[in-house]
């Protein structure tokens, strides 16, 4: 499935996706200060105070095998424009998570995210040969849950008082997701989108 003796890096036309690391807390900071991403209650995104504890628990995923956290470079600036990663890695059924994923915000709504997602899906879909990618975001961020229809995903359900949030209020989880067979038909879909946003210049 995955190889765990070499750093993963991926890399596409605008983007380019890193192992996350504590030397890059100050450019993590610094893009999550664009718009300010820690006061919106239903994410996960580091706060100036917080973000040792993010990128070390990022990282402690990664030794234990359950998360692979990755620093999203744009490659026109080269520089780190936000964050996101594998998670819930499940070894026995061959299937993971995409989560944990933020931008900057003058970087939202300009096709970084479709190429990201369409990075990270090819590779787990035909590197990884996972026989299914799922993405879960809180009921009330309906922003995410648009972007993750877009991609082709399909919704699986919700999960009633998933979680306690940091505010200690329940979270419902929504959860989506597309399976192996899905993958050349959303493959196709993703990259019509991607010539739609070259070509606007995006």
């Amino acid at each position: 499935m995955i190889d765990w003796s070499n750093e993963i890096i991926i890399e596409g036309e605008k983007t380019k996706l890193i192992p996350l690391k504590m030397e890059h807390k100050e450019e993590l900071m610094e893009a999550a200060k664009d718009g300010n991403l820690w006061e919106l209650w239903y994410t996960s995104v580091p706060s100036l105070d917080g973000a040792d504890t993010y990128i070390q628990s990022a990282i402690d995923q990664y030794n234990n095998k359950s998360s692979i956290p990755f620093a999203v470079i744009d490659k026109s600036s080269n520089t780190i424009i936000g964050s996101t990663r594998y998670c819930n890695i499940d070894h026995q059924n061959n299937r993971l998570e995409i989560g944990y994923t933020w931008y900057a915000k003058s970087f939202q709504r300009t096709g970084i995210n479709t190429e990201c997602k369409y990075l990270l899906i090819k590779n787990a879909f035909e590197v990884f040969k996972v026989i299914a990618v799922e993405f879960r975001t809180h009921w009330h961020n309906h922003p995410s849950r648009k972007a993750i229809l877009r991609l082709g995903a399909k919704q699986d359900g919700i999960l009633r008082n998933h979680k306690i949030d940091k505010s200690g209020n329940m979270r419902d989880t929504v959860v989506f997701s597309i399976i192996q067979n899905e993958w050349q038909t959303i493959k196709q879909s993703l990259e019509y989108q991607l010539k739609k946003y070259d070509g606007n210049k995006s």
